[in-house]
């Protein structure tokens, strides 16, 4: 598409990922206009597939998004390739306004957001080049993928221990680096060792890898402790600059006490505080699998038709009444004049 300064779409929506295209897919089987913007991102791209997404499990995140780009299409609904930059409020209420990177706009009755999240890894050598692959966060993503095998847990909160006893569900030799996390407590260190768990002192200054696959944890005195997973916890940080025009920032997630992440506030339909602005997908929930940000994208959409039926009807209520309110106006001066040039002959 050359040319998105003048059309008003009924929704744009900016993300293409899980989220977004459901709710695209929705909107357009509403017979909705709606345009997708998507930067080219998805946070599970370096992931080889996706879980949990029943009818779908073990599918290529890549390929889910070519299906679900070409089912949205299918109805109708525009997709084009950039970042949206940034978003403002059209004067009188009449809508918002989104650019893009290369200066493009467009302009949309409604927004939804699906911009995702972005995991951010503490500065270990190896960690980011292994991310998706051998170091991972998520055990209902990924647990059965590494059942049975030595895995290493980072400590980079107080959550840690939780994670330890977590992924002890999938595998019998599970160890807890401290690194520099705090060290657990009296009943903490009891539950570890009633589950066999292993702790282990020291900083983590990076990872052994041979042959494109992960073989140990390294200390900062030398010690490789062989493990064939590690498991980290990232800062998870919304993708929500965009909306930062609007007003609509930021909240900051604490769990036991320590803030892992960022996220859009939004009701359970997926309106945020802003009148027209939905957000779905991690970057309204930041612990969201592929299939609830599916799920998000769709309940928004539903949110968002019923939100526009609303405005259409209202509208054609003052179209309706338009005429009739022209037409007794109309009257009311033609008795004016009437009276008027009575009275003037009156008085002649």
């Amino acid at each position: 598409m050359s040319e998105m300064t003048t059309q008003m779409y009924d929704v744009v929506v900016i993300g293409g990922g899980a989220a977004g295209l459901s709710g695209a897919l929705a909107l357009s089987r509403a017979r909705r206009s709606v345009l997708v913007i998507d930067a080219g991102s998805p946070r599970n791209a370096p992931a080889s597939h996706a879980h949990n997404y029943l009818g779908r499990e073990g599918i290529p995140p890549t390929e889910l998004l070519a299906t679900g780009r070409e089912e949205a299409s299918g109805y109708g609904a525009e997709i084009v390739e950039g970042e949206a930059v940034a978003a403002e409020k059209l004067p009188g209420g009449a809508g918002f306004r989104v650019v893009r990177a290369d200066g493009t706009a467009v302009t949309a009755r409604r927004l939804l957001v699906t911009t995702g999240l972005v995991d951010e890894l503490p500065p270990i050598p190896g960690l980011a080049e292994r991310w998706g692959q051998d170091v991972l966060h998520c055990p209902y993503c990924h647990g059965w993928e590494v059942r049975d095998a030595p895995i290493g847990i980072l400590a980079l909160s107080p959550m840690a221990v939780h994670q330890a006893l977590l992924w002890r569900q999938w595998s019998d030799d599970v160890t807890l680096f401290l690194h520099n996390a705090p060290e657990p407590g009296d009943e903490e260190y009891e539950q570890l060792a009633a589950r066999g768990i292993a702790v282990v002192d020291g900083e983590v200054t990076g990872l052994e890898v041979s042959g494109d696959r992960l073989t140990g944890v390294r200390l900062a005195g030398g010690r490789v402790v062989p493990r064939e997973a590690v498991v980290v916890q990232p800062r998870f940080t919304a993708r929500s600059g965009v909306l930062d025009g609007l007003g609509l920032h930021a909240t900051e997630l604490e769990a036991g006490g320590h803030t892992i992440g960022t996220y859009i506030a939004a009701d359970p339909s997926g309106a945020t505080e802003v009148p027209g602005v939905w957000a779905a997908g991690n970057v309204a929930n930041l612990m969201e699998q592929v299939i609830g940000a599916a799920g998000a994208g769709l309940k928004a959409a539903s949110a968002i038709n019923a939100d526009l039926v609303g405005d259409d009807t209202r509208r054609a209520v003052e179209a309706r009444r338009a005429p009739f309110s022209a037409e007794a106006e109309r009257q009311v001066c033609e008795q004016t004049l009437g009276s008027r040039r009575h009275g003037l002959q009156e008085t002649r």
